[in-house]
């Protein structure tokens, strides 16, 4: 589903200078324990990942693409301040995050939220987080709620059998441990 863009408004990737305002609005709903906090050299390391959303005066929104591997992204740090909510901003990121994903072929892209609604009407659909060990293993081991975890996990497109690269019937090449 695609929403209308507000008047003035541009979705366009991150860039070095944005990372303190993304920052900001991250930390704003990490203390809330809505999303997961992230520091500003980790948001510098990773500002590839990040999409934002501005009016010409500045950030209204961030989200961020990351890649597990060729079989999975994670549309995650998706943030809007809240004087920009119930404009399209948040559908209009995630819509720039999917369309990237799709640049890069990714089969599937998954998220964990607690606004499931929201995401259904952009095509995810709820899975049992089981099905997610890429996520659990890289960011659930450092959420405050991880025992109390309220999130639901969602995804869309073709949930990987496995969380690693299937090889099928090739097996790697292995150096010998004598030649190294």
């Amino acid at each position: 589903m695609k929403l209308s863009r507000p008047q003035r408004v541009t979705v366009r990737k991150a860039i070095l200078p944005d990372a303190a305002a993304i920052h900001g609005l991250i930390f704003e709903y990490s203390r809330s324990y809505n999303l997961l906090a992230r520091s500003l050299p980790e948001i510098c390391e990773n500002i590839r990942d990040f999409t934002v959303a501005e009016d010409g005066k500045g950030i209204m929104g961030c989200g961020a693409l990351h890649f597990y591997g060729i079989h999975l992204g994670e549309v995650r740090s998706i943030a809007v301040w809240p004087r920009y909510r119930r404009r399209g901003i948040g559908g209009m990121i995630i819509d720039g995050l999917l369309e990237e994903a799709d640049q890069h072929r990714l089969p599937c892209v998954c998220l964990f939220t607690r606004i499931p609604a929201f995401f259904k009407e952009l095509g995810f659909a709820e899975v049992e987080r089981g099905r997610l060990p890429d996520k659990i293993y890289k960011d659930c081991h450092e959420c405050r709620r991880r025992d109390e975890c309220d999130e639901v996990a969602m995804v869309r497109g073709r949930l990987p059998s496995l969380a690693r690269l299937e090889l099928g019937d090739k097996k790697p090449a292995r150096p010998s441990l004598s030649r190294i």
